[in-house]
């Protein structure tokens, strides 16, 4: 059953873009619910950002239909802005500015009542941990503490929604983990969150996924649907010494469809059906490594990822040949 039409915060039906001949976003539906953290997930040249600035109003879609917060993204672009916050992938402040100058600049354009100022100015310091620093020049801040900044003056004036591109790019792990503590608290308090990312362990935090590859949408559901469901092909991890060592030989087996590090592992991915545990364990032994163990697991987002986009370009590859 659809979800009601208020509880959601952002629906798109057959949404496409296209410059030229090129289709960078193609026929993408999908609905995100009201306070949920919603991924949006892909290579680069997917169509995030090119789907996030149709959504923020800051790029015509060429079809299909969108709204967001309940306006139409092709004819009230400019509602849609006043009732959003965006952190494009590029970090959007003035680096000349101090903390506190930034602050206040973007107070002037969310238009913000003078006594609201002072108070969403003193909120946004506490929250980006900025007290003590809100007369350094902010370019001489940390990539961490520039995030929370950004994303601070992004929801000054205290939108539903959250559009975030990007957020944590070149971000350290730890000021990775801080910022997404920032998101839980926002969801919390029944923000919508709208964030694309390609790291992986970001995903697992959201409610929902969406995977976006060649303009199109792949997979949707939550991190646990996908993995149980989204993955055709079975994984062992394998753990033996000289793992980097060991990737020739298992690709070489026959059914195998991919072999990855993960960590001091190793993964591989099988093609359906085939039970390959014997051959990969006699494979290794008897090109001399010491195994640790061979087990079947349950796929990593990461696995899942790569065995859709390869499903993908699977279906794709004949279509292309014909059309040759």
């Amino acid at each position: 059953m659809p979800a009601p039409t208020e509880s959601i915060a952002v629906s798109l039906r057959d949404l496409e873009k296209r410059f030229g001949d090129f289709v960078a976003v193609d026929r993408i539906s999908l609905d995100v619910g009201r306070g949920e953290i919603f991924g949006f997930l892909g290579p680069n040249g997917a169509g995030k950002s090119t789907t996030i600035r149709m959504l923020t109003g800051l790029l015509a879609p060429t079809a299909g239909a969108g709204t967001v917060a309940g306006f139409d993204v092709a004819t009230e672009a400019e509602k849609i802005k006043s009732q959003i916050g965006y952190m494009s992938q590029r970090f959007s402040l003035y680096e000349d500015l101090t903390v506190e100058e930034n602050i206040n600049f973007y107070s002037g354009i969310y238009r913000l009542p003078a006594d609201k100022k002072r108070e969403r100015k003193e909120w946004v310091l506490r929250m980006a941990n900025l007290e003590q620093h809100r007369g350094t020049r902010t370019a001489f801040l940390s990539g961490g503490w520039k995030q929370r900044l950004a994303l601070g003056c992004a929801i000054l004036h205290e939108p539903p929604i959250v559009f975030l591109d990007e957020p944590t790019s070149g971000v350290d792990p730890l000021s990775r983990r801080a910022f997404w503590d920032l998101i839980y608290s926002l969801s919390e308090q029944g923000v919508t969150i709208f964030v694309t990312t390609h790291y992986m362990e970001e995903a697992e935090y959201c409610d929902r996924l969406g995977l976006v590859y060649r303009g199109g949408l792949i997979a949707l559901g939550t991190p646990d649907e996908l993995k149980a469901s989204s993955m055709k092909e079975t994984v062992l991890e394998v753990v033996c010494d000289r793992a980097q060592d060991a990737l020739a030989p298992l690709e070489a087996i026959a059914g195998v469809r991919e072999v990855a590090l993960f960590g001091t592992a190793l993964h591989v991915v099988i093609e359906e059906g085939l039970d390959l545990k014997p051959q990969v364990t006699e494979s290794l032994s008897r090109a001399g490594f010491a195994i640790d163990r061979v087990e079947l697991i349950t796929p990593s987002l990461e696995d899942v990822f790569v065995s859709l986009i390869e499903a993908s370009e699977r279906r794709v590859q004949p279509l292309a040949e014909v059309a040759g």
